[in-house]
């Protein structure tokens, strides 16, 4: 059982990504195998979710849905220089939260306004690859990131008027450094293939303006908003990771494939000034904003299959085991289950087009502050839509 050069091609752009409203802050799954195309390849795309994520405050008042949408765009460009060395470079948006409770809800919101989360992450993996032989490939090269946050906390989960108040925080674009580094593995004949690839974690320390103005009791019966604004800076560590890549011809224009991802997001936390302060003021205890307790696994299997020299397909299914629970009201799911399809479009032998579609049935979680459970978010879903276009040269 043969692939030809172009089959193994068109199947292996057909490989999903993992990571779509997965585990703690993860979205891209940090995918290589656009560095591990033959010859001379550029790509770029992008997926959009429409997650739904609704539960009940530990009052048993309705929360209605959270998840706002967001998209992610990917692009890559590998050159092979020579025989024997290999030039890539990979963008990708790693990391991300978008959420934002309706104002009117007790726990969540206040005076017309509500908790809401936005967090960007960039990144960009500088990638050389020496391949001493027709079967391996050991590639290493920096990682450049960036970050940038803006999220508001209110309601009762965060102590109300007499804890937080209102609290804002606000983190500019910094950027940090780290490292990949893998090795891959293959016998092109029958479109076997192993990868494995670890990056490492990034530190960041980024400025942050926070800004709070609790009810503070002065006198007896006299209470007074007094605000607070804390310029400092705020430390977050994006987590190491390892991918597991995995594929292989099993009939005739015909392959499996499976990817293993595992994120350490055990004991990730990420503790403002500020918000200690308060949050140990009013409820004797510090306050994270984020945080994660268990290490992210992930496993996507499928198979994909060249019909003809214009088209070809995927089927996958997922499993996501989420970083712990109870987690972070800033995103109430413990990791989910997936199944997806795709299709491709070849209109010549040096380009395609792909498209795809995945559903996910997420996890049901608790979501806590400072420890304490505020509320249960059950039977939520999410719907993740991707395109791409690949070129070779």
């Amino acid at each position: 059982m043969q692939l030809s050069h172009l089959t193994k091609a068109i199947l292996i752009s057909l490989i999903p990504a993992t990571s779509v409203c997965a585990g703690g802050l993860d979205r891209s799954g940090q995918s290589i195998s656009a560095f591990l195309q033959p010859g001379n390849y550029a790509e770029a795309g992008f997926t959009v979710i429409d997650p739904t994520v609704e539960g009940k405050d530990i009052a048993g008042n309705q929360v209605s849905d959270m998840g706002d949408d967001y998209y992610f765009p990917t692009a890559a460009l590998k050159v092979q220089a020579t025989d024997q060395i290999s030039l890539g470079l990979l963008y990708d948006q790693p990391f991300g939260a978008d959420a934002t409770y309706a104002p009117d809800s007790l726990f969540f919101g206040s005076n017309n306004q509500s908790t809401k989360v936005k967090v960007r992450t960039n990144n960009l993996t500088a990638l050389i690859g020496y391949q001493p032989n027709k079967n391996w490939n050991f590639y290493a090269g920096p990682v450049y990131q960036t970050v940038e946050a803006d999220i508001s906390l209110r309601g009762e989960a965060y102590g109300g008027l007499k804890g937080l108040g209102t609290y804002d925080i606000s983190i500019k674009e910094k950027e940090a450094w780290g490292w990949a580094a893998g090795f891959a593995y293959q016998i092109p004949e029958i479109a076997l293939k192993a990868a494995l690839t670890y990056r490492s974690e990034v530190k960041h320390d980024a400025n942050s303006i926070e800004t709070a103005n609790p009810l503070v009791t002065v006198a007896p019966n006299v209470s007074v908003h007094i605000p607070f604004i804390r310029n400092a800076a705020t430390e977050a560590i994006t987590p190491q990771s390892v991918n597991l890549d995995l594929q292989t011809g099993i009939a005739a224009n015909t392959l499996a494939f499976a990817n293993i991802r595992w994120v350490h997001w055990d004991n990730f936390v990420v503790t403002p000034p500020l918000l200690a302060q308060l949050s140990l003021q009013a409820k004797g205890k510090a306050q994270n904003l984020i945080d994660y307790s268990d290490d992210q696994w992930s496993i996507t299997t499928g198979v994909s299959r060249k019909f003809n020299d214009k088209w070809a397909g995927t089927a996958s299914v997922g499993y996501d085991s989420g970083a712990g629970n109870p987690v972070t009201t800033l995103g109430p799911v413990e990791g989910n289950w997936s199944a997806g399809l795709g299709g491709q479009y070849n209109p010549a032998e040096n380009y395609f087009i792909a498209a795809g579609v995945r559903y996910l049935w997420l996890g049901d979680a608790q979501a806590q502050t400072g420890g304490n459970v505020v509320g249960s978010f059950e039977d939520n879903t999410a719907i993740a839509y991707g395109m791409k276009i690949g070129y070779r040269f």
